[in-house]
């Protein structure tokens, strides 16, 4: 049901507690903007998610009674960090105080208060329930950690998925593993060929804020990978297994593993779909793998413009030409591609940034976006990507509208899809699906 009015800014003490202040109204940032938010736009806070206090950032907000934007002096602001499933329209709008610290990387999304609810600007994206909060019974995760770790003993990835992920950062892909269910992670790569601005699983010590989570540290033997995938495609419903995860680096560096992985996989078992989660820097290892039976390759980026794609990736020995060319190869052999889209309002709808996806889209025939949101600082994003201020921005929503009435086979989502979900959208390669 549309909202009658646009909900109160919120703020929070210092110590825990959040407010709302009925006289002023949210606000909504866009890149440097402050906008005015269409209650359309807004969803009830879902679920699973959690708010931020942002240290020596004051809330802004626009005075209800004369529409001007008023910076609020008696708290600091508050963000939404969303749920899985669900993609942010603005960000959370403040003004950010002399000496404030780098916030750590998490998505930050606008959110306010009405009749006895929070809002955010958002939407789900996917309908799929697989990260969502209430489909986890954490005592059977750890009860079916223990059983694996008695079953494969000596498997460092098992012990890996459930020591560090399942139990310590309580991954959902992890724990949907132990549960024998949907799609399973296999991390693969210690090592990585970018320097990436905002990387989750490695931090320099001068960049001042903390990596979120803890990298592989060896590189699994087929053998490891064999009995994590095998059982998981064959008994998971929908079942999916993806290389590439936040808690390594680039798994193309070690793709000679994978491809004896996959093609033992196969031999074994037709079932389900094997993903890659990757960077996309080495169009011959892609084909490789798309060769030995890849079914699924997700493309991470944070945009299609090389310039700024370069700034924040910072590539070892690859460049935006090779990501494009190994999209082409994933789709010359039939492989369904989504582009893992980082979402970050003020850029992702920028109009320079529309076109070069449209291009992008026309170009390499993806299967799919993943509208992800951008899990970083968004003042410290654009101080060191160097963004002109000025640019013309669509907003995230009309850019997801324009690009699906330009593009209707274009799949959107949130997370890598089962073979039931692809057939959908297109005729892949003959895949056996129980």
């Amino acid at each position: 049901m549309r909202l009658k009015r646009v909900p109160n800014l919120v703020y929070s003490d210092g110590n825990g507690n959040i407010y709302d202040v009925p006289e002023i109204e949210m606000a909504g940032r866009s890149g440097f903007d402050f906008v005015r938010i269409n209650p359309d736009d807004l969803i009830e806070l879902p679920e699973g998610s959690q708010l931020f206090e942002l240290p020596m950032r004051k809330p802004i907000g626009f005075d209800r009674k004369t529409g001007k934007k008023v910076i609020f002096e008696d708290g600091w602001a508050v963000a939404a960090f969303l749920a899985p499933a669900h993609t942010q329209f603005f960000l959370s709008a403040y003004e950010k105080q002399n000496n404030a610290p780098v916030l750590p990387l998490f998505a930050y999304t606008a959110v306010g208060w009405l009749d006895g609810k929070f809002y955010v600007p958002a939407i789900r994206i996917d309908p799929d329930i697989r990260q969502d909060c209430d489909q986890f019974d954490q005592n059977l995760v750890a009860k079916n950690v223990y059983k694996k770790f008695k079953q494969f003993p000596k498997n460092r990835l098992i012990r890996h998925l459930g020591e560090n992920c399942a139990l310590r950062y309580l991954c959902p892909a992890a724990r949907n593993y132990f549960l024998g269910r949907w799609e399973a992670p296999i991390p693969t790569s210690p090592g990585c060929n970018a320097n990436c601005i905002g990387c989750i699983s490695f931090q320099p010590q001068e960049a001042g804020i903390p990596s979120t989570q803890d990298r592989l540290t060896f590189i699994p033997t087929v053998d490891e990978i064999l009995e994590v995938a095998v059982p998981h495609l064959e008994n998971a419903p929908k079942p999916v297994v993806s290389f590439g995860q936040g808690c390594e680096g680039e798994p193309l560096l070690v793709w000679e593993v994978i491809r004896d992985a996959i093609k033992e996989i196969r031999r074994k078992t037709k079932r389900g779909i094997i993903n890659i989660n990757t960077n996309a820097s080495k169009p011959d290892a892609i084909e490789e793998l798309c060769k030995a039976g890849l079914n699924s390759v997700r493309v991470s980026m944070n945009s299609a413009i090389p310039e700024i794609y370069h700034r924040y990736y910072r590539p070892n020995n690859y460049s935006f030409d090779d990501v494009v060319e190994s999209i082409k190869v994933a789709r010359k052999f039939n492989c369904w591609v989504s582009i893992n889209y980082f979402v970050f309002p003020g850029m992702t709808d920028w109009v320079e940034e529309y076109q070069a996806m449209r291009n992008l889209i026309r170009e390499t025939n993806i299967s799919m976006i993943q509208w992800r949101n951008f899990n970083i600082d968004p003042d410290w994003y654009l101080e060191l990507i160097g963004i002109d201020k000025d640019t013309k921005k669509l907003g995230v929503k009309n850019v997801m509208k324009l690009l699906k009435e330009e593009f209707p086979h274009l799949a959107y989502g949130y997370f890598n899809p089962p073979l039931e979900v692809m057939r959908k959208y297109v005729n892949l390669k003959p895949i056996v699906s129980k």
